[in-house]
This record gives C-alpha cells, structure tokens and sequence, in this order.
C-alpha cells in the first residue's frame, strides 16, 4: 500500500502540519511584523487586480530566507494564481 501513496498529490495531515510549522519559522525570522505582511498583501492585490483577475483565497506571500553572497536575506515570496487577464 505504501508504493500507491508515492504517486499521491494529497498531503497528509503531517505533511500540512509541517508545512505550515516551516512558514510560520521563516516569517518570523524574517522580522516582518505580521500586519505591515498584511498591508503588503492587500496593496499587491490591489494593484494586480487592475489587470489581471486572480483567486484571493489562492494566494499565498511568505517571507524567507534566501541564500546570498552577503549572507542570508529575507526575501518576499509570492504565489499568485491568475484566473484571466483584463483587457
């Protein structure tokens, strides 16, 4: 039975539990405070929403730590799921 769940898209409880543990770590160590994240959010969606048609509830605006010559910076991350361009 393990050999079919390999093939499987569905998350477990354990894998979102996991999941959401790591984005609540790499938003705090970004140092961002959870409200200006929200403002941020809500200004990008606004100015998205002039142009293209996009799913709210899809979208997703981490803070995390990137890799750089000068040392770990955080970087805003964003995954927005575009439903159709206006025109």
């Amino acid at each position: 039975m393990d050999f079919f769940k390999k093939f499987s898209n569905k998350q477990t409880p354990k894998d979102v539990a996991k999941d959401r543990l790591k984005l609540i770590l790499i938003h705090d160590r970004g140092d961002l405070p959870h409200e200006t994240l929200d403002k941020i959010r809500a200004e990008i969606l606004e100015v998205l929403s002039k142009y293209i048609e996009i799913d709210i509830d899809d979208v997703e605006l981490t803070v995390s730590k990137s890799e750089n010559v000068d040392g770990n910076n955080p970087a805003l991350v964003a995954n927005i799921p575009i439903k159709n361009i206006k025109n």
